[in-house]
């Protein structure tokens, strides 16, 4: 009985009585150790590769960061899967049927995630199209905010309160995407109102000076100054600059408080709504 047991086989020609012999033992811990170090190695040189082409934008600056982020995720994960393959493979074990499997598996959890995988499939258009890349300020999906972080599956935004937003590639993907940092100048827009009884000659003068006379305004495109529209309450100029995209938001804020007080200044009478009641009695 207990020879039938010991010459039982267990797998691929070994018995359980090899399971006690000191040779045996010494040769399977051996390639134990062969596999872990083989594993280390890999491990090791994933990293490696995965830092060395997140370092090539910082060489060649023409070329995108974010890009090279996504292809030093894939070529670390190609690495670890070809290092466990071979792994396997010295031990013996049929590597085609685990990729059968895996390939069966990978059917079956993407069905269950139908929605994670959208989002991946978006985040490898947006990361191949390039709509933005991390550092441009853009509005996606109703949300406003510079971009932090590109990944598969998600957008990470930090919006004008410094608060971190995270959009579903999906939901970028597929909506309107504006980007405020693409083109290197913006023109800002205001209508300034004065009053009818106003000098419109000065009125423009003062407008135009104090917006050009900020160190931000462009002369390149030309500015446009012009009376647009005439008010139930006033005469409309309408004020076009233009300015660094990276100056924007500050400079157009600025601009109004400026413009005010110039106005201000010079006597020139901003209007307000007003209205007269007659009393026929």
């Amino acid at each position: 009985m207990l020879e039938t047991i010991l010459n039982y086989e267990l797998y691929n020609g070994i018995t359980v009585a090899d399971l006690f012999d000191e040779e045996f033992l010494l040769s399977v811990l051996g390639s134990f150790a062969g596999a872990l170090t083989l594993l280390i190695i890999g491990l090791f040189f994933a990293g490696w590769a995965r830092r060395r082409i997140r370092r090539i934008p910082e060489t060649y600056k023409r070329m995108d960061a974010t890009l090279f982020n996504f292809l030093s995720n894939i070529a670390r994960y190609a690495i670890i899967a070809f290092t466990v393959l071979f792994i396997l493979n010295s031990f013996g074990v049929q590597t085609t049927s685990i990729a059968a499997l895996i390939g069966a598996m990978g059917i079956a959890i993407g069905l269950a995630l139908q929605g994670t995988l959208s989002n991946v499939a978006a985040g490898v258009m947006i990361i191949l199209f390039r709509p933005f890349k991390v550092s441009d300020f853009v509005e996606v999906s109703g949300k406003m905010g510079t971009v932090k972080d590109i990944s598969l599956n998600f957008t990470e935004l930090s919006d004008l309160s410094n608060v971190q937003v995270i959009v579903p590639n999906s939901q970028v993907w597929g909506n309107i995407i504006t980007n405020y940092s693409t083109n290197p100048k913006r023109r800002a827009e205001w209508v300034f109102g004065v009053s009818y009884d106003a000098d419109l000659k000065l009125a423009e003068k003062v407008i135009r000076d104090t917006i050009m006379g900020d160190p931000r305004s462009l002369t390149d495109p030309e500015p446009f100054f012009q009376v647009n529209n005439l008010g139930d309450f006033s005469v409309d100029f309408l004020a076009r600059a233009w300015v660094k995209s990276e100056d924007y938001f500050q400079y157009q804020a600025d601009m109004k408080r400026n413009v005010k007080v110039a106005l201000d200044q010079a006597g020139v009478e901003i209007p307000f709504p007003t209205q007269t009641l007659i009393n026929h009695d």
